[in-house]
C-alpha cells in the first residue's frame, strides 16, 4: 500500500479514554509510522494524560465544538497526504484501515467504511440510515452505501478543499461525501462491521435525526439545486393544473389558487437555476487539483 507510507489518522473524541486506551495501542502497533493526532474536543476526563503517555499528537479543545469542528482541527493539523478518519468510542477496527487503504491505492479519492446493516444500534438507526442512504443518493445520482459513517480515509488535498463547508455538528460526512462527489472525485465504498461503542453516545435520535435529514436537504439544494426544486415545481404546476381543471369543470372559472400555484412552481423553478449558478461557484478550480 503506498499510501501507507504517508498516512495521518484523525481521531475526534470527547471523553473517550476508556476506549482509547485500547484503541490507541492498537493503531501504533498496526501503523507504526502513521501520524495518529487525537482531537480532544473539550473532554473533561484523562484523555489528555492518555495521549501523553502514549506520545500520540494532540490537539486540544478550551471546549466542546462538535465532532465537524473536531475533524477540522484534525485536517489542519494533519500532515499526511492521506488521511483516515475513525471515531474514538471503539466501534471501528483498525485493521479495517488496510481496506481503506487498498482501496485508495485503486485511485478513489475517498473511501468510506460501510457499515454492515445489523451494526446500527437499533431498529430506528437503522431505517434512518436506510432512508438517509435512498434520499442521498437520489439528490447526488450516485449509489451511496453508508451516507453518515465516520471511517473513511482520503486524499488531504481533497478533502481540505472542502474543509469550510463542513459543519461543526456531527453531519461532517454527509456534507463531505456530497462534496466529493458533486466535485466529480471518486468514492468507494468497502464493507466493515461495526462493533458496540463503548461508553454512551453523543448522538440524539430524534433530534439528530432530524437534523440529518435538513441537512441532506440543504446540501441537495447547494450541489444538486434542480434535483430538489425540479420535483417541486412540477408537484405545484401539477397540482395547479388540476386544480384548474376541476373549478374549469364545476364552475367555469379560473380561480386565483390555481394563479397561485402556477406563479409558486415559476417561482420554485427560477429559484432552483439560480442555486444552480451559485453551486458552480463552489467548485470553481476544482479541476485545477
Amino acid at each position: 500500500m503506498d499510501c501507507a507510507s504517508s498516512l495521518s489518522i484523525v481521531i475526534p473524541a470527547k471523553n473517550e479514554a476508556l476506549s482509547l486506551s485500547t484503541l490507541l495501542p492498537d493503531i501504533i502497533e498496526k501503523y507504526p509510522e502513521a501520524e495518529v493526532i487525537v482531537v480532544d474536543d473539550g473532554s473533561t476526563d484523562n484523555t489528555g494524560q492518555l495521549c501523553d503517555e502514549l506520545e500520540v499528537k494532540r490537539v486540544a479543545h478550551p471546549y466542546s465544538k462538535g465532532n465537524g469542528a473536531a475533524i477540522k482541527s484534525g485536517v489542519r493539523a494533519a500532515s499526511g497526504e492521506y488521511i483516515v478518519f475513525m471515531d474514538g468510542d471503539g466501534q471501528h477496527d483498525p485493521a479495517d484501515i488496510e481496506k481503506l487503504l487498498y482501496k485508495i491505492d485503486e485511485g478513489f479519492d475517498m473511501v468510506v467504511g460501510a457499515r454492515a446493516v445489523d451494526s446500527h444500534a437499533s431498529t430506528p438507526r437503522r431505517v434512518a440510515n436506510t432512508f438517509y442512504n435512498r434520499l442521498a443518493s437520489f439528490m447526488t445520482g450516485y449509489p451511496i452505501g453508508d451516507l453518515t459513517s465516520g471511517f473513511r480515509a482520503a486524499r488531504a488535498n481533497k478533502f481540505k478543499r472542502f474543509l469550510y463547508l463542513l459543519p461543526n455538528g456531527f453531519s461532517y460526512p454527509t456534507t463531505s461525501t456530497m462534496a466529493f462527489f458533486r466535485s466529480g472525485y471518486s468514492v468507494g465504498y468497502v464493507p466493515i462491521k461495526a462493533k458496540a461503542r463503548e461508553g454512551k453516545s453523543h448522538i440524539r435520535i430524534l433530534e439528530d435525526g432530524l437534523r440529518f435529514f435538513i441537512i441532506i436537504l440543504k446540501i441537495g439544494a447547494l450541489f444538486s439545486p434542480m434535483r430538489l426544486f425540479l420535483p417541486i415545481s412540477a408537484g405545484f404546476f401539477t397540482l395547479g393544473l388540476c386544480y384548474y381543471a376541476f373549478t374549469f369543470y364545476a364552475y367555469s372559472r379560473f380561480t386565483n389558487m390555481s394563479a397561485l400555484l402556477f406563479i409558486f412552481s415559476v417561482l420554485v423553478f427560477l429559484i432552483g437555476i439560480l442555486s444552480e449558478q451559485i453551486s458552480a461557484i463552489h467548485y470553481k478550480g476544482v479541476e485545477e487539483d
